[in-house]
């Protein structure tokens, strides 16, 4: 009988086996983001420097809202870039 590896499938079997996205800041108990931890901002962020939609970062609303004010006021002190190419 054929192993695992040796099948061929017409279409990715792991498609619908998506993870259940979950808000960080909640998990964790976050309250208070801080615009001066550019770290932990970074993640937030593609590499083009655009902050990450909540579809994709899996931020709930309140969060998102607060996550994005922190990241605009470290780019307005020049902490992060506003526009970059290949930030990671």
């Amino acid at each position: 009988m054929a192993s695992r590896d040796d099948i061929k499938f017409l279409s990715n079997p792991s498609i619908g086996n998506n993870k259940k996205k979950y808000c960080r800041f909640k998990k964790f108990g976050i309250k208070y983001i801080d615009y001066k931890d550019t770290d932990f901002l970074l993640q937030f962020i593609n590499d083009q420097g655009k902050i990450l939609p909540r579809r994709l970062s899996g931020n709930s609303l309140k969060y998102q809202r607060k996550m994005a004010v922190a990241i605009k006021r470290a780019r307005h002190l020049g902490m992060l870039p506003y526009v970059t190419d290949l930030l990671k």
